[in-house]
């Protein structure tokens, strides 16, 4: 089985990027299954319905979000509706939404868990606790044949022990919020694939997808009133892939998947 992960999709730059790239990747590489991130769809900051059908449309199969989530307010009274958008499972208990998506896929059964760090974030329940909690119920192997954890979360630390939390029991766990791309994809001892961050889909000549003059006026100037919004340049559709054994969901590889933009290209054979 073939999954893809995307990294955050950063405003119209990242849409443009995952519309224009992943029919033709998704083909290529035969992807089963496709995760992307859409906390900062909707210009940068949350998702609305009708960026969430841009990226259905473009062959997303399941979106995830993180700490951006509600920025946008319609998505409160919507997100109910939609289970193939997930917001952070470790929400308190009455938040709307849900924060684990099971798909079937042919035959097979795929899960996929969203869930949001704690360390210099709003923190929110125990991400542990919280994912734990999921894969002691959901376990590959036994009617489950894939199963992709998004750790939301800015400190690579926590993201790293969560992988190896995860290890042997989910068949990949990515970090996304950083918007910068680690070059650690590896399948740890268990047979989880892990990378710290899937990097972003954006305009990379930028600061983690913002307009590079108003934020680094932000860190010069220190004065409120510098307003972030995307930068407009072409955009790079920055991944995961992980190719998993049929027999047990565990990974075979890993490897990232970067294309057009600024970023040097990578696309596995």
């Amino acid at each position: 089985m073939r999954l893809l992960f995307l990294g955050d999709v950063v405003g119209r730059a990242g849409r443009d990027a995952v519309a224009r790239h992943l029919p033709g990747v998704r083909e290529r590489l035969a992807l089963d299954f496709v995760v992307a991130n859409g906390e900062n769809v909707a210009h940068g900051f949350g998702i609305t319905e009708r960026t969430a059908r841009d990226l259905y449309e473009a062959g997303v199969d399941c979106i995830t979000t993180g700490n951006h989530v509600w920025d946008q307010r319609e998505i409160v009274s919507t997100i109910d509706a939609d289970p193939r958008l997930l917001r952070p499972i470790n929400f308190p208990r009455g938040t709307p939404g849900r924060g684990i998506g099971v798909f079937t896929v042919g035959r097979r059964r795929v899960v996929v868990v969203n869930v949001m760090a704690r360390l210099f974030m709003d923190p929110l329940d125990d991400p542990f606790a919280a994912v734990d909690s999921v894969l002691s119920t959901q376990r590959l192997g036994a009617g489950v044949d894939a199963i992709l954890v998004d750790v939301h979360g800015e400190a690579s630390s926590e993201k790293m022990a969560l992988g190896h939390f995860c290890d042997g029991r989910a068949s990949i766990v990515v970090g996304s919020h950083s918007h910068v791309p680690t070059a650690d994809a590896q399948v740890l001892p268990g047979g989880t694939a892990y990378q710290t961050d899937a990097g972003m889909c954006g305009d990379y000549d930028s600061v983690i997808g913002m307009k590079k003059e108003a934020a680094v006026q932000r860190f010069v100037r220190k004065m409120p009133g510098e307003r972030l919004s995307p930068a407009e340049g072409e955009g790079t559709m920055c991944g995961v892939f992980v190719e998993l054994d049929p027999g047990n969901g565990r990974a075979l590889r890993v490897e990232p998947v970067r294309l057009g933009g600024r970023l040097k290209a990578a696309l596995p054979a």
